[in-house]
């Protein structure tokens, strides 16, 4: 393995200019930066981390803070992001909060006391603006995600309302008139409060349809069969449930599947976010699929950005999503 001085030789340069090269902090001329480069890697030149640290203050190292890694939601965007990390040079390293407003603030805390990350992707849930306010950016620069905004934050998020709406949308067009929403929840998340009004707009652009709401503790495959089963000892029987997640979407398959209803022939399903299991459901689920790969880039590239130094004003990035049509709402209703 060579050595810095080894590199400079081999590329005619001096060793600052190795230096240099290495730590992307200083510009160096294209055609210097490629003969640096190759003879790095014609000597397999490995640079003391420590020392590059030490010169740049930084540790190439950010967090990901998430809610719930059981979520395969999260699970999924993580693998997207750890991915998009790496192509910057960083490495990325999970917390996680279930939600609990405390520990994201101490995770904050952690971050602006303690030199391990460079910055922070946040998808928070309890966080207030006050909470958010006592991290400085210009101390450690986080970039949430999610439906909260939080003034002098950067944001990268999908539009709920729009996408809800779609959804529905898409049910009313199969001749749906019956529509449940499952997942509004009474404490006031964003997202739920989102997708539920962008679930009202729908409905209410529909004089022949009626609508009603399903309301959950968390969007978890039990949450959504209970719900859903709820309905049922109701005597509630929709033709239709948009449900606000596709945990909640295949809690729900399940309870109607045991109830002997069929879908899409009695009872369409969409949900919400596109994971990996709603395609190989029997019947497969038809979902929003956000542009996961699009959040993970906006969001790593607004965090390197801010690591850099820049100060400018907060950015607000909404990210495409889509509807994916599967089995689940494939046939009209007899």
């Amino acid at each position: 393995m060579g050595r810095r001085e080894d590199v400079a030789r081999l590329a005619g340069v001096s060793a600052r200019t190795v230096s240099n090269v290495v730590s992307g902090t200083v510009n160096v001329a294209a055609d210097t930066r490629q003969r640096v480069l190759a003879a790095i890697e014609e000597l397999d030149y490995r640079p003391s981390e420590i020392g590059r640290m030490l010169r740049s203050g930084r540790t190439g190292m950010a967090a990901l803070v998430v809610p719930d890694l059981d979520n395969p939601y999260f699970a999924e965007l993580a693998r997207t992001l750890i991915e998009a990390a790496r192509h910057q040079g960083y490495t990325l390293m999970i917390e996680q909060t279930d939600g609990v407003r405390e520990r994201e603030r101490e995770l904050l805390a952690r971050a602006d006391t303690k030199a391990i990350f460079d910055g922070l992707i946040v998808s928070p849930l309890g966080l207030t603006d006050d909470d958010l306010s006592r991290s400085s950016r210009t101390q450690r620069p986080v970039v949430l995600l999610g439906e909260e905004s939080h003034p002098g934050f950067d944001h990268v998020h999908i539009d709920n309302f729009a996408a809800a709406r779609t959804a529905v949308e898409h049910l009313l067009a199969t001749g749906r008139r019956r529509v449940v929403a499952v997942g509004a929840q009474r404490t006031g998340e964003s997202s739920s409060s989102l997708r539920l009004a962008g679930f009202e707009a729908a409905m209410g652009a529909a004089p022949s349809a009626s609508g009603d709401v399903a309301y959950v503790d968390s969007f978890t495959r039990r949450g959504g069969a209970e719900a859903t089963r709820a309905l049922l000892r109701r005597g509630v029987l929709p033709d239709a449930l948009f449900c606000f997640s596709d945990l909640l979407a295949l809690g729900a398959l399940r309870a109607l599947h045991d109830a002997g209803i069929s879908v899409p022939e009695q009872v369409a399903v969409v949900g919400f976010d596109d994971i990996e299991d709603g395609r190989y459901g029997n019947p497969s689920l038809t979902t929003i699929s956000p542009d996961k790969a699009a959040i993970a880039q906006a969001a790593i590239d607004a965090l390197v950005r801010r690591i850099g130094g820049d100060d400018g004003e907060a950015v607000r990035v909404i990210t495409p999503h889509r509807l994916v049509v599967r089995e689940s709402t494939g046939v009209r209703p007899g």
